[in-house]
């Protein structure tokens, strides 16, 4: 059971739109990567292992993806939310536009929606470990 505060973990306050911002940190919410993958991906493998101390860490981190997930949404949000037609057309931001208007859809960057199918819960706690630390990783 989780104790939702209703305030963001760290304040987000954006003062001008920026739409093709905006659609690179989108991937952030809902790419392959992103803060939705990530949670899915913790939440999911905490009930395989053995162990209680590493469900519990996998819960607690799963949690923490959560609050990463609101903070990008808001950043995201607060980018778009004050756009004219023309920055929105001109920035290419109007093909996403179309569908969603400013309303958050988790989506990679390059406008594929988000699928369960880019994390992995095996049921083995190496392999999970492994796929967890894989996709934490920044390329250089």
């Amino acid at each position: 059971m989780w104790s939702y505060e209703k305030r963001l973990q760290f304040p987000v306050n954006i003062k001008e739109p920026n739409a093709k911002l905006a659609q690179v940190i989108m991937s952030q919410y809902g790419g392959p990567d992103g803060e939705l993958a990530a949670s899915q991906r913790y939440l999911s493998q905490r009930y395989a292992t053995p162990y209680r101390e590493v469900a519990g860490i996998l819960t607690d981190i799963g949690t923490e993806e959560l609050a990463h997930m609101e903070m990008v949404s808001a950043i995201v949000y607060q980018l778009t939310k004050d756009l004219s037609m023309e920055e929105i057309e001109a920035s290419g931001f109007d093909k996403y536009y179309v569908d969603h208007t400013v309303g958050l859809w988790p989506q990679a960057a390059g406008g594929v929606p988000f699928n369960a199918c880019v994390f992995q819960s095996k049921g083995d706690v190496i392999t999970d470990l492994f796929e967890d630390m894989a996709a934490d990783v920044i390329p250089l």
